[in-house]
């Protein structure tokens, strides 16, 4: 991806992060040790995506409630924050932030919502925006203004106007994997296979809907992973469909034919994986521009790894793609640049998130070590100067209308 879909994530009080801002690469990489929050980062943007979906109450519920998203302290903040900076496909650049408060008896409202849309060229348009606060829209380029809910996050609303539309499109699209290879295993229903599930029960489908050069790219890369394995196809069984695997034996003109109920776990989960960053129908008018993998190096031979991380930067041309990571083998490669990593740690149960410090940055870029070799020596951190003060949201810039 030239330019990546977003560029910039800030988060406020979300789950364990106090106060993170970072920019991000078209292949970024989150690398910390397990519980230090990766997941939570990747959360943010799937909170979001959720709450376009359906609605933010199913997203909180989804979580528990507004108390298992916005972060616990002694000092109980009573809220949490989220802005995405970013660059549509179309060229033009904008950024949409959201503060979510919690009420009394479990209740919640939207206190402030933004979003502003600036064309390419500003001689071209003027800029788009709207600016909402407890259900009152207190400014907007547009007229008349839809109506706005104190519970729900306006850009639905406004989806139906053509200039807000490819926003709504773009970030209610984003998906975060944590594939389960027993639904990929089972016998899954048909369904239009636009975008790739979750936990990847509707495999079928979505291999089904992919381009020819899509499914090229899929099972080249999963012969290369799982050595025997020729290619795969979805198969219609009655009313229900599966992945058929062919795998070459020795001594055997023809590959055997398995279904995916017979194939390990590390073969599905590559195949889920592949098909995450490669997915791409023929009729897919708006296919996601931003993927999370959740340690995609799972189950999987460490002499697979650098495979993987070619499969993800091939993917990355085409969207953006965000991995959580632990694993030093999928991090041996020189080539991986300091830009694309960012490192999270937990320090008194709180979620710090940075680009690496000065020390790890010069070693990758003389080549002394890979970022994998700084792993296993635990000298991965981030660097201080990207670390914000918890008390102070002001110097994260959440919203432009008020400075906050």
């Amino acid at each position: 991806m030239q330019n990546p879909f977003i560029h910039r994530i800030t988060l406020r009080n979300f789950k364990s992060i106090a106060a993170c801002q970072v920019d991000l690469e078209g292949l970024t990489f989150l690398v910390g040790p397990n519980g230090s929050g990766k997941s939570n980062f990747l959360d943010a943007l799937r909170f979001t995506a959720d709450a376009l979906r359906t609605s933010l109450d199913h997203a909180l519920r989804d979580r528990g409630t507004i108390k298992e998203v916005r972060r616990r302290s002694g000092g109980h903040p009573n809220h949490f924050a989220v802005r995405f900076d970013f660059c549509l496909k179309s060229g033009q650049s904008g950024h949409f932030s959201y503060r979510v408060g919690a009420k009394p008896a479990g209740a919640f409202e939207v206190q402030n919502e933004e979003c502003r849309l600036r064309a390419s060229d500003q001689l071209l348009g003027r800029e788009h925006h709207y600016h909402v606060s407890s259900g009152k829209v207190l400014s907007a380029s547009f007229s008349p203004a839809p109506a706005s809910l104190s519970d729900r996050l306006y850009l639905v609303a406004v989806s139906g106007l053509p200039e807000f539309r490819p926003v709504f499109d773009a970030l209610s699209r984003i998906e975060v994997y944590n594939l389960n290879p027993r639904e990929i295993s089972i016998m899954q229903k048909p369904d239009p296979g636009e975008i790739l599930r979750r936990d990847g029960s509707n495999a079928a489908s979505v291999f089904h809907n992919l381009s020819p050069e899509a499914r090229t790219q899929v099972n080249s890369y999963l012969s290369r992973i799982v050595k025997g394995i020729s290619d795969a196809e979805s198969k219609t069984l009655g009313s229900q469909e599966t992945i058929e695997f062919r795998q070459t034996v020795k001594g055997q003109n023809h590959p055997w034919r398995f279904f995916a109920s017979s194939m390990s776990d590390g073969t599905l989960r590559a195949f889920g994986i592949l098909l995450a960053v490669f997915q791409a129908s023929e009729s897919d008018a708006h296919p996601p521009l931003l993927i999370g993998l959740e340690e995609p190096e799972m189950a999987l031979h460490p002499a697979a790894s650098g495979i993987l991380l070619s499969a993800l930067r091939e993917g990355a041309r085409h969207r953006q793609i965000l991995v959580t990571s632990h694993s030093p083998d999928l991090l041996d490669n020189s080539d991986i640049r300091d830009e694309s990593l960012l490192a999270v740690e937990s320090r008194d149960g709180l979620t710090r998130v940075g680009h690496i410090d000065e020390a790890g940055k010069n070693v990758l870029r003389n080549q002394l070590l890979t970022a994998g070799e700084l792993l296993r020596q635990d000298q991965l951190a981030p660097d201080k100067s990207s670390i914000f003060d918890v008390d102070n949201e002001r110097q994260l810039k959440l919203f432009e209308m008020n400075g906050t």
